[in-house]
C-alpha cells in the first residue's frame, strides 16, 4: 500500500473532527436536522482551512444511507465512496482547469439527469472564482432553479472575484483562519498516534508558520518526521523552515521597546546571517505586540489565547514598562512595514529602517501632545507674573517658578575644558574656527554626537557606528566600518548630512561639510565607542529628565487664533518635515 501523507491520512470525516471552523459546521448540522437544505453554498476562506473538507463531509450527510443526517456511518459504503472520491453521484470538479464555458455547458446537460444511487447529485467545484465571466453567466439560471435533486457547493479562496450575481444565489460561509493553540492541540494529537516525540516549543513554532492553515501545519510535521525521525525538537522547525525562536522574538521586542537601537540591529544581523525569514519575522513581531497590546487592555485575554508559558511570562514582564499608545504607535510602523516588504529590493536594508523607526516610536510623542506643550509655553510666556523670561534647558522660556531642572552636566574627559568653538588658539582673524589637530579629532566627535543626540537620537545612535576619519579643507569625513554597511546607508542622506554640517557650524565650524566613507575603524575603536555610548546615555537621560519636569510645568492651555497657530514656527516646521498639511482646527 502506498504512503499517505499527514493531511490526508487524518482529514476529518465527521462535522465534529473539524477543527476552529465550528460556525460553519453548527449551521450545517442544524439545516440538516431541520430539513432547511438550499440549493448552493459558497465556502471561503484561507487556504487550508477545511473549505473542501466541510463541502464532502456535508454531501456524505446528504447522501449517506438513511440520509440526509448528521450521524452517518463512516463505514457506510457510500460515504467511503465520497471520501475516496469514486462517487458517481458527488462530482468534484477543479474550477482552474475546467474554467471555460464549454465545461459549464457540458455541466448544464448532465445536471438533468437522475442520481444513480444516491438522493442528490451533488457537484463540488474547488477554486469556483477562477471561472470566466462566461462561464459563470451560462451557470446562473441552472444556479438559480436547478432540479430537486441537484446541490452545488463552492469553493474559493478569493470570494471577491466571484460575480455578485453567483454570490445572490448561494448560501456565504467564512471560514476562518486555525487559532495556533488549536493547531498544536491537533499536531500533539497526531504526533501521539504516529509515534513521534515532540516538544511544545517545536509545536508551536510549527503553528506559528503555518498561519492558521492547518494543512500547511500537517505537511510540515510529515516534512519534520522524515528530517528528524522520531524526536523532533524546536531548533530541527527553525532551522528547515526559517523561522525565529520566541525567545529571540522577545530579546528584539526588548530592545524596541527600550529604544535600544544598537541591540535591534546587532540583534536582526545575527537572525539575518542565519538565513531567516525577514517578512516572517517581521509578521512575528507584528503578532508578539498585538498580544502584548492585548494583555494591557484585558488581562483575561491572555489567558484565554493559550501561548506557551515563557511567551505569557514575557508579556506580562514587558507590559509593565510601557504604555498603550507606544504599542499603537509601534505596531503602526510595523504593520506599514509589513504590507511594503514584497515591494523593496533590499529588504534587510528596509527591515532594519522598519525596526529602528519602531524603536524610536516607542518614545515619539503625539500631535495632540506636542500642541498641549505649545498651549503651556504660550501660557507661560504671556503670563503677567512674568516680566523678564529667562531661558531654560532647551532653548524655551519661562518665568523662574515654572522653569524647567537644568538638564545634568555630561561627564567629559580633560580635553573638553577648552572646546573648538571657544578656543581662540584654533581661530584665524576671528573668523571661523581652523580644523582641529588629529588629537582634537576624537572629542569634536564626541561633541558633534552630543549636540546631534539633543535634536534626533535616532541619528545619534546610528553614527555610534561611525568614526572620524580626518576633517581637511573643509570636509569631516565620516567612517564606516565595510562590515557596517548597512548602517551607512542609514546616515548617508541629505537631511542627517545638513544636520551634522549645521552643528559643526554651532561648535565654531561654520560651511564645513559632511562626507560619508567605508573605511576601516582603528584598531583600538571598541574603547572609543563604549565612551561615545555612556556620553550619549547620558545626554539621552537628561533629554528624558527634562521631558518630565516640563510636563507637569507650565499654566492650562490657552487659546489662540488660527491664523496664529498656522503661523507658528514649530508648527510650520512639523508641516515641512511631515509633509502635512492643517486640514481643520479645533479649539
Amino acid at each position: 500500500m502506498s504512503y499517505l501523507v499527514i493531511a490526508r491520512k487524518y482529514r476529518p470525516q465527521r462535522f465534529a473532527d473539524v477543527v476552529g471552523q465550528e460556525h460553519v459546521t453548527r449551521t450545517l448540522e442544524n439545516a440538516i436536522k431541520q430539513n432547511r437544505l438550499a440549493h448552493a453554498y459558497l465556502f471561503c476562506g484561507p487556504r487550508g482551512t477545511g473549505k473542501t473538507t466541510i463541502a464532502r463531509i456535508f454531501a456524505k450527510c446528504l447522501n449517506c444511507t438513511n440520509g440526509p443526517r448528521v450521524d452517518f456511518d463512516v463505514n457506510d459504503p457510500r460515504c467511503i465512496e465520497i471520501a475516496e472520491g469514486r462517487s458517481l453521484d458527488v462530482l468534484e470538479i477543479d474550477g482552474a482547469s475546467n474554467r471555460g464555458i464549454d465545461e459549464i455547458r457540458e455541466l448544464r446537460e448532465t445536471v438533468k439527469y437522475a442520481p444513480a444511487t444516491s438522493r442528490f447529485k451533488i457537484y463540488i467545484i474547488d477554486e469556483v472564482h477562477m471561472l470566466t465571466k462566461e462561464a459563470f453567466n451560462a451557470l446562473l439560471k441552472t444556479l438559480e432553479e436547478p432540479p430537486p435533486h441537484v446541490k452545488f457547493m463552492f469553493a474559493t479562496t478569493e470570494p471577491e472575484k466571484v460575480l455578485p450575481t453567483i454570490m445572490s444565489r448561494c448560501q456565504r460561509f467564512d471560514l476562518r483562519r486555525i487559532p495556533v493553540n488549536l493547531i498544536v492541540k491537533r499536531l500533539r494529537h497526531i504526533a501521539t498516534l504516529e509515534g513521534v516525540q515532540i516538544d511544545d516549543a517545536a509545536l508551536y513554532a510549527i503553528a506559528r508558520g503555518a498561519d492558521g492553515a492547518m494543512r500547511d501545519a500537517e505537511s510540515a510535521l510529515d516534512q519534520l518526521i522524515s528530517f528528524c525521525g522520531g524526536s523532533i525538537h524546536e531548533e530541527d522547525v527553525l532551522a528547515m523552515f526559517g523561522l525565529t525562536a520566541q525567545s529571540q522574538l522577545v530579546e528584539l521586542a526588548d530592545a524596541i521597546l527600550s529604544g535600544d537601537a544598537q541591540t535591534v540591529l546587532v540583534r536582526l544581523d545575527t537572525l539575518a546571517a542565519h538565513g531567516k525569514d525577514l517578512g516572517r519575522l517581521l509578521a512575528d513581531l507584528l503578532n508578539h505586540f498585538r498580544n502584548l497590546l492585548v494583555f494591557k487592555i484585558s488581562p483575561a485575554a491572555l489567558e484565554l489565547a493559550e501561548l506557551p508559558e515563557p511567551e505569557a511570562n514575557a508579556i506580562r514582564r514587558q507590559a509593565s514598562g510601557v504604555d498603550e499608545d507606544a504599542l499603537r504607535r509601534i505596531m503602526e510602523v510595523l504593520t506599514d512595514a509589513e504590507a511594503r516588504y514584497r515591494d523593496v529590493v533590499s529588504k534587510k536594508i528596509f527591515v532594519e529602517i522598519a525596526l529602528l523607526k519602531a524603536a524610536e516610536a516607542r518614545n515619539a510623542v503625539s500631535v495632540d501632545s506636542l500642541l498641549k506643550t505649545l498651549g503651556q509655553l504660550r501660557a507661560a510666556a504671556h503670563s503677567p507674573q512674568d516680566k523678564s523670561p529667562e531661558p531654560v534647558a532647551g532653548g524655551q522660556t519661562g518665568n523662574k517658578s515654572t522653569a524647567a531642572k537644568p538638564v545634568a552636566p555630561v561627564a567629559k574627559s580633560k580635553t573638553t575644558e577648552h572646546t573648538p568653538a571657544g578656543d581662540k588658539s584654533l581661530r584665524s582673524g576671528g573668523g571661523a574656527a581652523a580644523p582641529p589637530p588629529p588629537e582634537r579629532l576624537l572629542e569634536l566627535w564626541a561633541q558633534l554626537l552630543e549636540a546631534v543626540g539633543r535634536v534626533n537620537p535616532f541619528v545619534s545612535t546610528c553614527l555610534l557606528e561611525a568614526h572620524p576619519v580626518e576633517f581637511a579643507n573643509g570636509v569631516f569625513t565620516i567612517g564606516f566600518d565595510p562590515a557596517k554597511e548597512g548602517n551607512m546607508h542609514l546616515a548617508d542622506n541629505g537631511r542627517d548630512k545638513s544636520l551634522l554640517e549645521t552643528k559643526l557650524g554651532e561648535l565654531g565650524y561654520p560651511g564645513a561639510k559632511v562626507k560619508i566613507i567605508l573605511s576601516p575603524a582603528p584598531a583600538d575603536w571598541a574603547t572609543h565607542k563604549a565612551q561615545l555610548g555612556q556620553r550619549l546615555a547620558a545626554v539621552h537621560q537628561a533629554q528624558q529628565e527634562q521631558k518630565a519636569v516640563q510636563a507637569g510645568a507650565g499654566a492650562g492651555p490657552m487659546k489662540i487664533s488660527p491664523a496664529e497657530f498656522k503661523s507658528d514656527p514649530l508648527i510650520m516646521k512639523a508641516l515641512e518635515i511631515f509633509k502635512g498639511q492643517i486640514m481643520e482646527l479645533q479649539q
